[in-house]
């Protein structure tokens, strides 16, 4: 990405986060459904990735639903940045009454004992919203990661957004946030990480959707080295203004097995607590990205026998 590029992205955002802020928000709903249809139509890179990705959350679908799919899929995701770029301005009371998770008592309930909880979510609906909801309307702090992206001031507005929120924010990058998450955690606290693909080469190789995909060790991990508990949950969208979501049961810390047998075996439970959820509300998974190990390596053999 050229250093003109890199300006005009942080633009870009800028403009988002200044003035869809300011539009009224049946409006504000409406500019995201037109420019998620406008990008659809273009058929894109990101719009081809979904749908292949789509392709094998819904294997049995043709392709006039992989469409149809794949068009939800853009609106749900314009959704979230329209939301998110209008949320510092949103109120209390709208946040709160923004967001619906069933059985988010297992937090709560979790949180009550002191030992911490790592809460695992994949890339749906409003991940931010949920944070939102957790600060603001419930006054629960917690302590998450950033990916770090270009340009820095791009990064920087990330960060400056969600700590606006309520939200701790650390780095992905940098080494030390493995150690100050596992802090927050022993002190009681609350983590919270998307944790559906692998920003590192230290990823857990999982079955996911009929075949292998590399998640992050990191819930599995802080989840055994400070006690915490570790719950998976999935957002959505039903087509109210209110998201929608799930907390799953805690996984289990297995009795047995080294260190990575464990991280193994409780990676794959997030994995197929994700699979769940993801299965139940496709159209609202932002997984825009190349995710399975045959799709990152074109020459690997996927699991019917014949290359991707």
């Amino acid at each position: 990405m050229t250093a003109l590029s890199d300006r005009a992205t942080d633009a870009l955002y800028g403009i988002g986060w200044s003035t869809v802020r300011k539009l009224p928000e049946p409006a504000a709903r409406a500019l995201g459904r037109t420019v998620a249809d406008t990008l659809w139509k273009r058929r894109g890179k990101s719009v081809l990735r979904l749908e292949a990705n789509l392709a094998r959350v819904v294997p049995d679908a043709g392709p006039e639903k992989l469409a149809a799919l794949s068009k939800a899929g853009m609106r749900s995701y314009t959704r979230y940045w329209m939301e998110s770029f209008r949320l510092p301005s949103w109120s209390r009371q709208r946040v709160s009454d923004g967001v619906e998770i069933k059985d988010i008592d297992l937090l709560f309930d979790g949180l009550a004992t002191g030992r911490g909880v790592v809460l695992a979510l994949p890339h749906m609906a409003n991940w931010d919203l949920a944070g939102a909801w957790l600060t603001r309307a419930r006054d629960v702090p917690f302590t998450t990661v950033a990916e770090r992206l270009k340009p820095e001031t791009l990064y920087d507005r990330f960060v400056a957004y969600r700590e606006s929120l309520g939200m701790e924010v650390l780095p992905h990058t940098g080494g030390s946030a493995f150690g100050l998450l596992a802090r927050r955690l022993r002190a009681g606290g609350l983590v919270c990480l998307v944790a559906d693909r692998d920003l590192s080469s230290s990823g857990v190789e999982v079955d996911f959707f009929g075949d292998r995909a590399r998640m992050p060790a990191g819930p599995a991990l802080l989840a055994q080295q400070t006690g915490a508990l570790l719950l998976p949950a999935a957002l959505w969208f039903d087509g109210s203004p209110v998201m929608r979501g799930q907390v799953y049961p805690a996984i289990e810390i297995p009795g047995t097995g080294t260190r990575a047998e464990k991280t193994s075996v409780m990676t794959q439970a997030v994995a197929d607590a994700f699979a769940a959820g993801i299965a139940e509300h496709p159209e609202d998974w932002h997984m825009l990205q190349r995710l399975w190990l045959t799709d990152l390596d074109p020459g690997a053999t996927g699991p019917g026998g014949g290359p991707r």
